[in-house]
């Protein structure tokens, strides 16, 4: 199972947070219980969380809810957005004029300012997966972000880049994932 963060402040105010942070919202936090309360029927047996401050908020909340043991895996945390981290999309434009149109052209290799790539996170993305897959837990849910969670669902559902860059987790939808079938597939549970 993969999950997203709750909302945060900087969502809200449609800030890049990459690998800084902002608190979760009391929005985001109660979006996260009625999460929590979706997967409790899932027998979820460990719960693997990006470092950062509002993924691992939100991952003590499924724990809790859960009864799993919490496993921090820093390989989960978001694409690092360099220079661009803590900046508006319109702030961007403003003090890199071109930037987001060049990185729309290829937006997998494209690396942000002194950060890194999807490409670059994909390589995290199945180094982590890989982390979970040695672990002992055998329902496991994941906690990170938009950006790392399209990665992380590429790699489960053998998804073509483009496919998966096209996609957005929602703050309040955790993606189950299914492989009894001959294709693996993914279904949600809304909060």
């Amino acid at each position: 199972m993969l999950a997203r963060h709750g909302v945060t402040q900087w969502n809200m105010e449609g800030r890049r947070q990459g690998q800084l942070d902002s608190p979760l919202t009391v929005d985001g936090i109660e979006q996260v219980r009625r999460a929590a309360i979706a997967v409790t029927s899932q027998g979820v047996d460990g719960v693997f969380s990006s470092p950062l401050g509002r993924a691992a908020a939100t991952a003590r909340i499924f724990a809790d809810y859960t009864g799993a043991p919490l496993v921090v895996i820093r390989e989960l945390a978001e694409i690092h957005h360099g220079q661009f981290a803590g900046m508006t999309n319109e702030e961007i434009s403003g003090r890199y004029p071109g930037a987001l149109e060049e990185r729309a052209q290829d937006k997998y290799r494209w690396r942000f300012p002194g950060g890194e790539s999807y490409a670059d996170a994909d390589v995290r993305a199945a180094s982590a997966l890989a982390m979970v897959a040695a672990h002992p837990a055998r329902r496991p849910l994941i906690v990170s972000h938009d950006m790392i969670g399209r990665l992380l669902q590429r790699r489960l559902l053998g998804m073509d880049v483009s496919d998966a860059l096209a996609g957005q987790h929602p703050h309040d939808v955790v993606y189950v994932i299914d492989y009894r079938g001959q294709v693996p597939a993914r279904h949600e549970l809304r909060a």
